[in-house]
């Protein structure tokens, strides 16, 4: 059906397949007939896959924010695919009564706590917890001077990004959009 014989593998390693895959051929070749004598001499061409069918061999996905942060932190990723992965990832921010980020003002320099998915927000923050969930790009925007982040604070590969830090991503960021 797409591309090779079907009857070819019939019989072959599977104890029904002579039937099965008999069956289908037959039944396509039937259907190639009736469409060629439908239209006088063109076959019709074959229908796309149903809707929702994945394709044969699909796009890989990219990797997962969580799966990025353990990536970097082991350095098997670069700071500039952890920063693309990062931009377009959703992260999970608590917040208090105003809306706004939080700051953790107990380290060397203020951090905002952020997490990957909302199981690690909840490990951290209670299940009761109140968030807001914002894209990294965003959070870079939005991010106030001074302040760094943490990501997955309670996690297994937690990181950590100072101010400068920061800072350098949004010079990156600028550079890599405008050029």
């Amino acid at each position: 059906m797409y591309g090779y014989d079907q009857t070819a593998s019939a019989g072959h390693g599977h104890p029904h397949g002579g039937q099965q895959y008999g069956y289908q051929g037959h039944q396509q070749t039937h259907q190639s007939s009736h469409a060629h004598q439908a239209h006088q001499g063109y076959a019709e061409p074959e229908p796309p896959p149903p809707y929702g069918q994945q394709p044969l061999y699909p796009e890989p996905s990219p990797p997962s924010l969580g799966e990025a942060v353990r990536a970097f932190t082991t350095g098997s990723m670069s700071a500039e695919e952890f920063q693309s992965i990062l931009s377009t990832s959703k992260v999970y921010c608590p917040r208090g009564e105003t809306p706004g980020f939080l700051a953790l003002h107990n380290t060397q320099q203020p951090v905002i706590p952020m997490f990957t998915t909302l199981k690690e927000l909840r490990r951290y923050a209670g299940k009761e917890s109140r968030y807001f969930v914002i894209t990294g790009a965003e959070v870079l925007d939005l991010l106030p001077s001074g302040y760094g982040f943490v990501l997955d604070m309670e996690g297994e590969h937690r990181v950590v990004f100072d101010a400068k830090a920061v800072e350098e991503m949004v010079d990156y960021a600028m550079r890599h959009m405008y050029g």
